[in-house]
């Protein structure tokens, strides 16, 4: 009697994680294609827009990691001229490629909020004026960024927050005086997207 209750025991218990499997095993593999608004920090810069493809696989059922290639346009800091007024900087398109994590607090698919963090190569375009002082050169730096969001089956949004060093460069302090400035090149991304694949096997 005992091993027929054990045996009945079991075989519900696996009938039931079978259920559960069914419900939340996704595909492992899928591509996040996003677009959105891009606002950098700093006084003097302007906003602008951005687009990202970011495939990713599943190691677990919960986490998943994957490579963020981004292109944000966005005008930068570009100093004052020499009768100290703000610069004006051309819109140019900046790019990262960042190695990426995302923890999901769901396996609830219609309904997946996430949290994750990414690091990597940043690649900074110049900054262009139309003024005598000195315009802000290209560059790469190594940088961070952290997220959140949520995911509704195909459809992800997100906000993200690239933390990247600032560039240092020389031009005129809003007195007209010749000095060393800061353009920060941190942004923060409004996203709005889509997944390829990663649903329901």
């Amino acid at each position: 009697m005992k091993n027929k209750f054990l045996i009945l025991a079991f075989g519900t218990l696996v009938s039931f994680s079978a259920m559960a499997q069914s419900e939340s095993d996704l595909k492992p593999f899928k591509v996040d294609v996003s677009a959105g608004y891009a606002i950098p920090g700093g006084s003097g810069a302007k906003g602008g827009v951005l687009f990202a493809v970011e495939p990713k696989y599943a190691v677990i059922s919960n986490l998943s990691v994957g490579l963020r290639m981004e292109a944000a346009v966005i005008a930068r800091f570009s100093g004052y001229d020499a009768e100290g007024y703000v610069n004006s900087a051309s819109v140019k398109a900046s790019g990262s490629y960042l190695a990426t994590g995302d923890y999901y607090f769901s396996d609830n698919y219609s309904l997946r909020p996430f949290a994750g963090a990414g690091a990597g190569i940043f690649t900074i375009a110049a900054a262009e004026v139309n003024s005598d002082a000195s315009a802000v050169s290209a560059g790469s730096k190594f940088g961070g960024m952290i997220r959140g969001g949520v995911e509704m089956r195909h459809f992800r949004l997100g906000v993200e927050y690239n933390i990247v060093p600032s560039t240092k460069f020389t031009g005129f302090d809003s007195e007209g005086n010749e000095t060393e400035l800061k353009s920060k090149n941190g942004y923060l991304g409004i996203k709005l997207g889509v997944c390829i694949g990663g649903g329901p096997r």
